[in-house]
């Protein structure tokens, strides 16, 4: 549903929220590691969320790396989506179709309204916050991994 990079972003900021502060900042590798996600990627995705402390902030350094502050971690987990330019799925026709309306719908339009206001619904909701405390349960995992 989201691209590669959407879903790192989301997968990177839970962890920056359940791992760090801004007396303890995660440094690339970790976070790169802890999402299972290149580096190289990571860094790109990274620098995005922390253009003008959007997300997530970042110090350089030797004692440097990236946080989020107490203030971030009450944005919802929609602004994450919208930062990485995914926003417009929340109001995208089902089929792509870009003329899709009330006064012109796909065959989906009907029974995917209700379904579109759940999922806008869940991301504006849903804080930051909430994720990484859902995660500290240890119930929940944010690593795909490697099949054997």
């Amino acid at each position: 549903m989201f691209s590669k990079a959407t879903e790192y972003a989301l997968r990177a900021v839970i962890f920056i929220a359940q791992k760090s502060s801004e007396q303890e900042k995660l440094g690339l590798a970790e976070i790169a590691d802890a999402i299972h996600s290149p580096q190289f990627f990571t860094a790109k995705i990274l620098q995005k969320l922390t253009f003008h402390n959007q997300v997530i902030s970042s110090v350089r350094g030797p004692n440097g790396g990236f946080y989020i502050t107490d203030a971030a971690k009450q944005k919802s987990v929609k602004s994450i989506v919208e930062v990485m330019g995914d926003g417009d799925l929340f109001d995208k026709c089902v089929l792509g179709l870009n003329r899709c309306s009330e006064k012109n719908p796909c065959p989906m339009h009907d029974q995917y309204k209700p379904i579109r206001v759940d999922f806008v619904t869940l991301f504006e909701h849903q804080t930051i916050e909430e994720m990484a405390q859902e995660m500290n349960s240890g119930s929940f995992f944010i690593r795909n991994e490697e099949s054997s």
